[in-house]
């Protein structure tokens, strides 16, 4: 609910690679036409933006020179996927900053809660309540998050990504202090105000916004700076993947308990698994930086296995918890099915070579990931109302 650490993680990671081909391209000339990160995979610019792009090479996981692009897109900025432009008004930067293509997860991780709840029903009440919600986590709070995790990185930054808004100069200091400041107190506000409209004793939903904001805190900021390592650090990502917004979307429309609470950790196990794949393309630039990732305190092929078997291991518990544990079985068979096309692009593109095929593997297996998700919120749901 209250951050998406994995984008976070995702930026930071985009800044880690920078240090391994730094040296290996020329400086551009503009801002404008400077792309943050490696994709792993050729880009062709817009035809209505600088048509500008640089050729790089960088080692697979088999240590082989591959050729990538840094290329530039257009819209790519307002969903903060590149540095500041000079001529960009203060506003569009503000955005950039907050990285709204962070915001997905977390406002997915609301709707699944409030399946979950059992509660939930489309009337306007119901619907507004969900949507607020999600402000809060995504817009808000995720938006807090991607804006303190760039302030803290602001002097690696300025050496690896200049172009960047804050190192590049394009908003000040004071305005992204404020901009953090004012996020959070409004995440928070928003938390409070929605305790407030469903009658909570408790203030759940607060102390959720609360305890968020403060994992993203430790995440970024020293002296704990939680990403430096790579058990906690991706645990970290996945709970906020997961666990958090779940949570503030089922205690929006129904009760917390025990059991779903450590459902929702275990859960956050895959999301750790999820966090690690975007480790293999920032090897060389974490190692550089002092970043105990996985692939760097394991190596490749040790990591690689680590991450296949956090992600299908918890999935496989999970939907065997459905089918005999809230004997559910539909769900827990559709659940199944949705892990089998996990397997098969994992077979296919990230075991082979989780470096070259980092995005490909993304691409094809996460959807059915987070409809997982959503398939697990369901027959919470659904057991909820059954025995009620």
């Amino acid at each position: 609910m209250s951050s998406a650490l994995l984008g976070a993680r995702i930026s930071s990671t985009a800044r880690t690679s920078s240090v391994q081909t730094l040296g290996k391209c020329n400086v551009l000339a503009s801002p404008a036409s400077a792309v943050r990160g490696i994709t792993g995979r050729s880009i062709r610019s817009a035809p209505l933006t600088v048509a500008m792009a640089q050729k790089i090479t960088k080692k697979n996981a088999k240590g082989k020179q591959q050729e990538v692009f840094l290329g530039v897109k257009g819209n790519a900025q307002l969903l903060g996927m590149k540095g500041a432009d000079l001529e960009t008004d203060i506003w569009k930067i503000r955005v950039q900053l907050m990285k709204p293509v962070t915001w997905i997860p977390l406002i997915w991780g609301v709707l699944c809660g409030a399946a979950a709840s059992g509660n939930f029903e489309w009337t306007p009440r119901d619907v507004g309540l969900s949507l607020l919600c999600m402000t809060m986590s995504g817009p808000l709070l995720t938006g807090f998050t991607q804006t303190i995790n760039d302030w803290y990185d602001r002097d690696i930054d300025a050496i690896n990504e200049p172009y960047r808004p804050i190192p590049s100069g394009r908003i000040s200091e004071n305005e992204v202090v404020a901009q953090i400041l004012i996020l959070l107190a409004g995440g928070l506000g928003v938390a409070y105000t929605l305790d407030y409209l469903v009658g909570h004793e408790s203030p759940i939903m607060f102390y959720l916004a609360a305890f968020g904001s403060f994992i993203s805190y430790i995440y970024s900021a020293p002296p704990l700076k939680l990403k430096q390592s790579g058990w906690i650090g991706n645990y970290a990502l996945g709970s906020s993947y997961i666990t958090l917004p779940w949570l503030a979307g089922q205690a929006l429309f129904g009760t917390l308990s025990l059991d779903v609470v450590i459902l929702t950790m275990l859960y956050s196990i895959a999301g750790l698994g999820i966090a690690i794949v975007n480790d293999f393309k920032s090897i060389e630039g974490d190692r550089e930086m002092g970043l105990q990732s996985l692939p760097v305190a394991f190596g490749v092929e040790t990591a690689k296995w680590i991450c296949v078997t956090s992600i299908d291991v918890t999935q496989l518990g999970i939907a065997a918890y459905l089918a005999f544990g809230l004997e559910e079985p539909v769900y827990g068979a559709v659940l199944l099915g949705l892990i089998i096309p996990q397997i098969i692009a994992q077979v296919k593109f990230f075991l082979p070579d989780p470096v070259a095929n980092d995005v490909k593997y993304q691409a094809s297996a996460q959807p059915f990931l987070v409809f997982g998700l959503l398939t697990t919120g369901l027959a919470i749901g659904h057991h909820t109302t059954s025995v009620l």
